[in-house]
């Protein structure tokens, strides 16, 4: 892909993170870009390098056609949609509420599906675009702790793989991202977001519990630079289905694939710390 008169990339959760990197990237690049973000106040700096900034709660259809309106209304239409904003419910299963799992699909699948419907007709129209989603290697390989979140991104794989097969007709290409470890705030928050209720008998291992949800930031690759080589990637003339970038995220698919069930769940549960609950064993 290249950079279109009166086309412009359209990226979701820009106030942080990957988000914001990828705008600086694209923009970087020459390209036109329309950085969202639920709060104004965290896309200052793209503002001040010349980025296009509007609100956008990814989760509400007014915003999403607000924000589609003002670009028509400037004569420009979404050439590259990037659904990067996302949301991560760590825990255990049994502690996570039912509010939380709705939370986690509604940011995780249902928005990203909403906004691409709504951007897709202005692509057909065109006869060309792309739709990236930022997934996670997370939704190839679950975890312990992290099963709501894993199994939004799984489910936003298998979505990913339906668009980029229905679509390829309609002359759009549709890239799945799925990264490893990268440097940003949403590892922060989905530290400081774990749900434990008190009477949990996973409070034995509370320990593990917390390793998961910092599991993303440890030894991360920045932000800056899983931008740059997305975006590098992106450029090419057909761009590959499927990019892995960063810390792990060649790795984990590949256990996942050639390792026994029976060996990785036994890696994985001694990692977080679940063996400690086997019977028999201290509490």
């Amino acid at each position: 892909m290249t950079p279109q008169a009166n086309e412009v990339v359209l990226i979701t959760g820009c106030g942080s993170g990957i988000g914001k990197a990828l705008a600086l990237a694209f923009h970087r690049q020459g390209f036109s870009v329309c950085a969202t973000a639920r709060r104004m106040d965290t896309m200052k700096d793209l503002a001040q390098e010349g980025i296009l900034t509007l609100a956008m709660d990814v989760t509400r259809g007014e915003d999403i056609q607000r924000v589609l309106a003002t670009l028509r209304s400037a004569g420009a239409h979404v050439g590259v949609l990037v659904n990067n904003a996302g949301y991560g419910a760590m825990g255990p299963l049994l502690d996570v509420p039912s509010e939380e799992w709705q939370r986690q699909f509604d940011v995780n699948l249902f928005a990203p599906m909403a906004l691409t419907r709504a951007v897709l007709p202005g692509m057909i129209q065109h006869q060309r675009g792309a739709v990236v989603n930022i997934s996670s290697v997370s939704g190839v390989m679950t975890t312990p702790f992290a099963g709501a979140y894993c199994a939004s991104k799984a489910a936003l794989n298998a979505a990913s793989d339906a668009l980029r097969m229905e679509l390829r007709p309609l002359g759009i290409d549709v890239v799945t991202v799925q990264p490893g470890g990268i440097r940003s705030s949403f590892g922060d928050r989905a530290a400081n977001q774990v749900n434990l209720a008190l009477e949990s008998p996973y409070q034995a291992v509370r320990s593990g519990v917390l390793a998961r949800a910092n599991e993303s930031q440890e030894d991360a690759t920045s932000a800056d630079v899983f931008a740059d080589e997305l975006v590098h990637q992106l450029k090419r003339e057909r761009p590959p289905a499927v990019i892995r970038i960063g810390k792990k995220s060649t790795l984990l698919p590949l256990l996942k694939q050639v390792l026994p069930t029976a060996l990785l769940d036994r890696i994985l549960s001694k990692r977080f710390e679940l063996t400690r609950l086997a019977p028999g064993k201290a509490r």
